[in-house]
C-alpha cells in the first residue's frame, strides 16, 4: 500500500512540475527591438545584462529586427508582447484603428542624423535639395521615413519629388552609401560615428541633441520607447509594472555611470571592432536618454504635429494622445 501511495505522490509531483514549467513558459514576454545594437535602443540589452529583468521575476526574450516597423507588424500579429521602437508608431496606428501605448520612454529625442553622401554633400545643403534623389530609410513606414518625409516637406517637397529606399541599418546602410544607391540616409549611433570617421558621409540634419531636435522639429520628439498593445497592458498590469521598474532602474544606471562603465556591460560585437569609437558615440548619446522613463511634457503634441505635416492618414483626424502613452507604471517607480 505504501508503494502505491509513494508512486501516486511521485506521479502527482511530476505532473505539477510539468504544468508549472508550462505555466512559466506561457508567461514569457517577447520584446522585439528595432535594431538591438543601435545606441537609441541600448536599454533592453543593458537591462538584460544587468540582471534587472530577473530581479523582477520576468522571463524576457529580446529579439532584434532591422526596423521598428517590422517589430510593429509582429506585435500586431501577436508574435510578441512588446516592442522597443519609436513612440510615433502609437499615433500612426491609432489613425489606422489600432491601439498601442508607450509605457516607458527611453529617448527624449530621435538620437539620429540625416547624413549626405560625401561626394554629393556640396550639392545637398538641406533636405530641400533631395528633389530627384534617393532617401535611405530603415524600412518603409518606419519612423526614419516619417521624419525624413517631414523634414523634406518643410522645404515644400512632396513624397513624389524624391525616392525612398529601405536600406536597413548598420552595415547594410553603410553599403548603400558606398554603392551610391542613396544620396541621403537616416543613421543612428554607432553608425553615425563610423560614417563620420571614414569620411563617407556628412551631417545634414542633427536630431541627436535636444537643441538640434528643437530647431528641426519645434520641440522635444520622444522617440525610443517600450510600447505594447493596449489590450495586453490592461490585462497584464503586474507585468507592465515590473517592466517599467526594470527599465527605469536601467535609465538610472545610465545617468549614474560613465560611458566606459556602460560599454563594459554591452556585448563585444556591438563595438564594431572599435571600442574607443563606440565609447565616444555612447558618451555623446547619454543626454538623449530619459532620466525617469516619463513622457516629456509637450512631446506627444510635437510628434502629432510632425506626422500631420505630411501624412494624409493623420492630417485632420482626431487623435486621442492620452491613449497613445501612459506614465501609470513609471510613476510607481521610486
Amino acid at each position: 500500500m505504501r508503494r502505491v501511495i509513494h508512486s501516486t505522490v511521485v506521479v502527482s509531483a511530476a505532473l505539477c512540475a510539468f504544468h508549472g514549467a508550462n505555466a512559466l513558459a506561457a508567461e514569457k514576454i517577447t520584446i522585439l527591438v528595432g535594431g538591438m545594437n543601435k545606441l537609441i535602443y541600448l536599454p533592453p540589452k543593458l537591462t538584460e545584462n544587468l540582471g534587472y529583468f530577473k530581479d523582477e521575476g520576468l522571463n524576457v526574450e529580446l529579439q532584434s529586427q532591422q526596423a521598428g516597423v517590422d517589430a510593429e507588424n509582429e506585435l500586431l500579429a501577436g508574435a510578441a508582447e512588446a516592442v522597443v521602437g519609436f513612440y510615433d508608431h502609437s499615433i500612426d496606428l491609432q489613425a489606422k484603428g489600432k491601439e498601442v501605448a508607450s509605457i516607458v520612454v527611453f529617448g527624449l529625442v530621435p538620437g539620429a542624423m540625416e547624413m549626405a553622401r560625401s561626394d554629393v554633400a556640396g550639392q545637398i545643403k538641406n533636405m530641400g535639395d533631395i528633389k530627384g534623389k534617393t532617401l535611405g530609410v530603415t524600412g518603409l513606414g518606419s519612423s526614419s521615413s516619417f521624419l525624413g518625409q517631414y523634414l523634406a516637406s518643410r522645404y515644400g517637397l512632396r513624397t513624389t519629388d524624391y525616392s525612398i529606399l529601405p536600406v536597413g541599418a548598420g552595415n547594410s546602410l553603410i553599403a548603400s552609401l558606398k554603392q551610391k544607391r542613396v544620396e541621403v540616409a537616416w543613421t543612428t549611433e554607432p553608425t553615425t560615428s563610423l560614417l563620420r570617421a571614414s569620411g563617407d558621409a556628412r551631417v545634414l540634419v542633427d536630431l541627436s541633441s535636444v537643441d538640434g531636435t528643437k530647431a528641426a522639429l519645434g520641440g522635444l520628439y520622444p522617440a525610443a520607447s517600450l510600447y505594447v498593445r493596449r489590450a495586453w497592458m490592461e490585462a497584464h498590469k503586474a507585468e507592465a509594472a515590473k517592466l517599467a521598474r526594470a527599465f527605469v532602474r536601467t535609465l538610472q544606471f545610465i545617468h549614474t555611470h560613465t560611458a566606459e562603465d556602460i560599454a563594459a556591460k554591452m556585448p563585444v560585437d556591438y563595438y564594431g571592432g572599435n571600442k574607443a569609437l563606440y565609447v565616444q558615440a555612447l558618451k555623446a548619446s547619454l543626454p538623449m536618454y530619459s532620466p525617469d522613463g516619463k513622457m516629456p511634457e509637450g512631446g506627444p503634441e510635437t510628434v502629432l504635429k510632425v506626422l500631420s505635416g505630411f501624412n494624409p492618414n493623420i492630417k485632420g483626424k482626431h487623435i486621442d494622445l492620452s491613449r497613445t502613452y501612459t506614465n501609470e507604471f513609471v510613476n510607481q517607480v521610486k
